[in-house]
């Protein structure tokens, strides 16, 4: 791993690089101003199966501790894999086992630490080189994977998460189209990489177009070896898939299954590249 990590990876096909780095310091704002507004009970309500908001909050900080001591400090030490165990099952352990071991802090006591840590991971990303070499991506199918996708990986994990506790609470996503665009852009990502088992000829192209001030348009292009976000474009993609902002991170998340998107999606062309299309998952799931 160490030798793969002093040589700067070249990934064309993810695309042009996204930056990040200006905006981990307005959704850190935003993620204390959620916190600092929420009701006593507001902290026991359900945010994920199994977790309620404070669960939630206290895995949030354990992200914050884990880049901070990993890629800032250079700490080695921490949990291991278990003998046969898979990517998903070791981070669904791990962090299952951080959220039990801190549930006697207080939401207050979590609140106050989260914005401690948080302005220090802003410094940290804003300091980044986006060009370095950087942990795998495994929705993405890049291991190790530029810093700047790393970063924005990071940075949707926040934004996720500050959403499933608004929703928890009762409120809506935050639309902010700075932070939503990034957000989508960065989940587009992993299109190549969903549609890697599909067959078909070269220059074949799926598009993927999301609607609304914070949407954009993705094309990717079978190119023989890997499908590619980084070809022209050619205006006759043998599938379209449209979605609404909200359909498009929530399938990406799994908040919503493929059917469900599917359902609520315009298609035009292949409909069995659309629906494979439409089993992108951004996260580890």
């Amino acid at each position: 791993m160490d030798a793969q990590l002093n040589t700067v990876p070249s990934h064309p096909w993810l695309g042009a690089p996204i930056d990040v780095r200006p905006l981990f310091a307005p959704e850190q704002a935003a993620l204390m101003t959620t916190l600092r507004g929420l009701a006593p009970d507001d902290w026991g309500k359900k945010a994920l199966p199994g977790w309620t908001v404070r669960d939630l909050a206290a895995h949030v900080l354990g992200d914050f501790y884990g880049r901070l001591a990993r890629d800032r400090d250079g700490h080695q030490e921490g949990p291991t894999f278990a003998p046969g165990e898979t990517l998903e099952a070791f981070i669904h352990r791990i962090n299952q086992e951080w959220v039990d071991a801190h549930c006697r802090v207080s939401p207050a006591a979590l609140t106050d630490t989260l914005d401690l840590l948080g302005g220090q991971v802003v410094r940290f990303f804003e300091a980044t080189n986006p060009d370095a070499p950087s942990l795998g991506v495994s929705w993405a199918g890049v291991d190790p994977a530029p810093t700047w996708l790393d970063s924005a990986r990071d940075f949707t994990e926040f934004w996720t998460h500050r959403q499933q506790i608004r929703h928890a609470i009762g409120r809506g996503t935050d639309s902010n189209p700075r932070l939503l665009s990034v957000v989508l852009d960065t989940f587009m990502r992993a299109l190549p990489h969903t549609l890697r088992g599909v067959t078909v000829p070269v220059g074949t192209q799926v598009q993927v177009r999301i609607n609304g001030p914070a949407g954009g348009t993705w094309t990717a292009t079978a190119t023989g070896d890997v499908w590619s976000l980084a070809e022209p474009d050619t205006q006759r993609p043998a599938a379209r898939i449209g979605l609404d902002s909200e359909t498009a991170w929530r399938l990406c998340t799994r908040g919503i299954q493929p059917d469900t998107a599917l359902a609520r999606a315009r298609i035009d062309g292949d409909r069995e590249l659309a629906e494979a299309a439409c089993q992108i998952v951004s996260i580890v799931y």
